[in-house]
């Protein structure tokens, strides 16, 4: 019975250490007697009991590993604290394995060297204007060396610059002159567009003015030659009809008549008027020959 029991032991001892199950996004590096073996896949494996080994155990995600905070010096020699964040995958499980004793702290490492190496080439302004190519740069110089560890480098991510505080301060300083600089400038341009808007506006609002007083005046001329016109035809048509009238029998008299009547009446408001002295003709012949003179004018002006 305690044979049994023993056997039976051995024999649980023996199915334990020959069976394998690897869980998804892991590999196992198997060693037989000492030598790598084989990489177990992901699923049930099986070893031989006391000769293979599980030497070494990867996860395949991908990890995040925290660089930590370090001193670099710009090209022109300023000092930044600087960490940031790697992230990289293991893409070979043996060089990983036997590659480095610690893959994880030669990454790290190989961060801090590579950041430093790159800052050191920048200027303090760049550092912070060219983030993307500092990271790409850091990707590029460990991913080189990380394909001996069996690691792949994804990618690198500054996630702090802190520069000295006396170096903080000028930035601010600088960055308030820089606005203020650029808000008296927009102020500037302001009072100038609203200068060149008065400008351009008292000018059309001229030009309007003018044109409405030249078109006035145009419209008064015409208007006036109109009426000219329309007077003179008015007065040609009269004469006209007088013309024509004094033509007709019994014309000649009728302007005789007409003419006596004027001077008549002129000589009458002349004696109305107090205040003026009245010198009457001494032969009141004259003024019948004043209207004979006046009627061989009208005849001769008559045509023959």
């Amino acid at each position: 019975m305690e044979i049994a029991l023993i056997l039976f032991v051995i024999a649980a001892i023996f199915v334990v250490r020959s069976i394998k199950v690897v869980p998804q996004q892991n590999a196992w590096v198997v060693e037989r007697l000492g030598k790598y073996h084989a990489t177990l896949a992901p699923g049930l494996n099986f070893l031989i009991p006391f000769i293979d080994k599980v030497a070494y155990k990867h996860s395949l995600k991908e990890i995040p590993l925290d660089v930590p905070s370090q001193i670099c010096i710009t090209r022109d020699n300023t000092q930044l604290q600087v960490d940031g964040i790697l992230y990289f995958q293991v893409t070979d499980p043996m060089r990983a394995s036997y590659g480095s004793s610690n893959y994880i702290v030669a990454v790290t490492q190989l961060a801090q060297t590579s950041l430093r190496s790159v800052i050191g080439k920048l200027e303090l302004d760049k550092t912070f204007e060219e983030r993307g190519i500092i990271n790409a740069q850091v990707v590029q110089a460990i991913d080189e060396a990380a394909l001996n560890w069996g690691v792949k480098v994804l990618r690198y991510e500054i996630k702090d610059l802190t520069p000295p505080k006396e170096i903080l301060l000028a930035m601010q300083s600088q960055i308030t002159a820089e606005r203020e600089k650029r808000a008296l400038i927009a102020a500037s341009e302001g009072r100038r567009q609203e200068q060149i808007n008065i400008a351009t506006g008292e000018r059309e609002a001229f030009i309007a003015r003018s044109e409405g007083e030249k078109q006035s005046i145009i419209n008064n001329a015409q208007g006036e030659a109109a009426s000219i016109t329309a007077v003179a035809e008015a007065t040609a048509l009269a004469i006209e009809r007088i013309a024509a009238a004094i033509r007709q029998p019994g014309g000649e008299q009728a302007v005789q008549l007409k003419v006596a009547e004027r001077a008549v009446d002129a000589y009458s408001k002349v004696a109305a008027d107090a205040t003026t002295t009245l010198i009457v003709p001494s032969n009141m012949t004259e003024t019948a020959a004043l209207i004979a003179s006046a009627m061989r004018m009208v005849q001769s002006g008559k045509p023959t």
